[in-house]
């Protein structure tokens, strides 16, 4: 289209339409439609055909050409948006899987620490290597049932502890006999530990654990179970 664009297709369109009002106006003998008026208006119309059937053509592709990069334009910008929105949501799963991925690593970091830890104390406890005192603190008679207990199966231990003796390792019944932190009865039943059963709480917790842990409960926690249930072990 070298001299036509689609502002003067849109004229000379709107000018055949003024020519064809005319036209129809004079046809109808309305006055206000002077002669003047119809040869201008004629003149458009030589304009119209002058303008060559093709370029016209030319003019409306023109036009559709463009629609047509504008819709793709917005299509474009649309997949975008969904590819960035896509690559956010992705990146937030992956950082997510990143983050529990590392928990579970120091989470198995910390269980192997303290298996080990259990392992060296149930080594130091099977070989007595609790140094003896002449007395010990409720503080410090935890302090060692910490150190031979296993951290999970510790607070299920400890509430029967506090049930039975309230933590005094010289704990004693006065009708049945029953000695010490776990109250076995007879008291003599913690010599398979140890001959210092009636003055140390390191052989007391060591017996209560292995008799907790026999084949009548299997743990701590087993065995507190079966406390509250029936109110003794």
């Amino acid at each position: 289209m070298s001299r036509i664009s689609v502002r003067g297709f849109a004229v000379a369109s709107a000018t055949a339409v003024t020519t064809v009002g005319a036209v129809v106006g004079v046809a109808s003998g309305d006055p206000q439609v002077s002669n003047d008026n119809f040869e201008a208006t004629a003149a458009d119309m030589t304009l119209l055909a002058d303008i060559p059937a093709g370029q016209q053509a030319q003019v409306q592709t023109a036009s559709l050409t463009q629609q047509a990069d504008v819709q793709a334009a917005a299509a474009d910008a649309t997949a975008k948006k969904s590819a960035e929105e896509a690559a956010r949501i992705q990146a937030a799963k992956d950082a997510k899987a990143k983050k529990e991925a590392a928990d579970d690593a120091a989470e198995r970091e910390r269980e192997a620490k303290e298996r080990a830890s259990r392992d060296e104390v149930r080594s130091q406890s099977s070989t007595g290597s609790f140094p003896q005192q002449a007395s010990y603190t409720v503080a410090e008679v935890k302090a060692i049932a910490r150190q031979i207990v296993p951290a999970d199966q510790f607070q299920c231990f400890s509430s029967i502890v506090e049930r039975e003796s309230t933590w005094n390792y010289r704990a004693q019944n006065p009708s049945s006999g029953a000695y010490g932190l776990m109250q076995a009865l007879p008291g003599s039943k913690m010599s398979s530990v140890g001959s210092d059963w009636q003055t140390n709480p390191a052989t007391q917790i060591k017996w209560g654990l292995n008799y907790m842990n026999s084949d009548r409960y299997g743990s701590p926690c087993q065995a507190f179970a079966f406390w509250q249930a029936n109110g003794w072990y």
